[in-house]
């Protein structure tokens, strides 16, 4: 901690709350995109993708899905975010560092769909809920950069 002012514990206090809805809109905006995405036939484009990149890079292991299996393992996934929600509003230091990964996947997911509608001239699957996705992202990332400034650079145990 910086100091031990009641200014600098609110101040941190405020921050882990930040993160911690940083963490849970995020998670929503994950929800949403994979919703987007599913509504809007996103395997469509993906799947016959990845198949031309494979064909001509064989070596990318790059997986194909079918629908079911494809929304199973998202809806999964979006479920595990909200339930290490608790451990975001504590400011667990490791989660900081998934925040901080997920935060910059989100960004370039966000991103990949706007370019892609852009490059494409007409709307990709998943281009509608990408400017939330981005945004939440974005959120995320900052407030995780402003509660890391409270955690320990030290992790080793004091005697």
């Amino acid at each position: 901690m910086i100091g031990d002012s009641p200014e600098c514990l609110d101040a941190e206090k405020r921050d882990r709350l930040r993160h911690g809805l940083a963490w849970l809109i995020l998670s929503l905006a994950v929800g949403v995109h994979v919703t987007d995405e599913a509504l809007t036939n996103f395997l469509s484009v993906y799947n016959p993708a990845v198949l031309a990149i494979r064909h001509r890079l064989p070596f990318l292991p790059l997986p194909t899905f079918t629908f079911k299996s494809w929304l199973v393992g998202l809806i999964a996934a979006v479920l595990l975010l909200f339930a290490l929600s608790p451990f975001a509003f504590r400011g667990a230091r490791w989660v900081s560092l998934l925040a901080y990964a997920l935060s910059i996947l989100m960004l370039g997911n966000g991103l990949g769909h706007i370019s892609g509608s852009i490059y494409m001239g007409r709307l990709m699957p998943g281009v509608y809920s990408s400017p939330f996705l981005l945004c939440a992202a974005l959120y995320l990332f900052l407030s995780t950069r402003r509660l890391r400034s409270y955690l320990p650079l030290d992790v080793s145990p004091t005697p």
